[in-house]
């Protein structure tokens, strides 16, 4: 199990979390009081997405993360490479469906 500092908070992360999973397709939702995040994993020649992870957030904690991740792709692009993005033959890819 680790422990790291993450702005002066003690974060636990044990070794299956640590793992992580892969995902190439996220699902968004929403309602009044909550945002849903369902990553899956969608693979070739298998007939359907699986779900591999769901998070549940308030909307001020989604709205926290889109900055958080705005900040981040725009440090990895001054540092690394501009992510382009390229339009898939397949319906794969981030989808919204609004209201859950």
């Amino acid at each position: 199990m680790n422990e790291v500092k993450q702005h002066g908070i003690d974060v636990e992360l044990d070794a299956e979390v640590a793992q992580g999973h892969y995902s190439n397709l996220a699902i968004i939702s929403h309602s009044t009081s909550e945002f849903i995040l369902d990553f899956a994993a969608l693979l070739p020649g298998l007939p359907k997405a699986k779900v591999k992870s769901r998070i549940i957030l308030t909307p001020e904690h989604a709205k926290r993360l889109l900055m958080s991740l705005q900040e981040n792709i725009a440090r990895y692009e001054s540092n690394v490479a501009r992510i382009e993005l390229i339009q898939p033959q397949a319906p794969i890819g981030f989808k919204n469906h609004g209201e859950a």
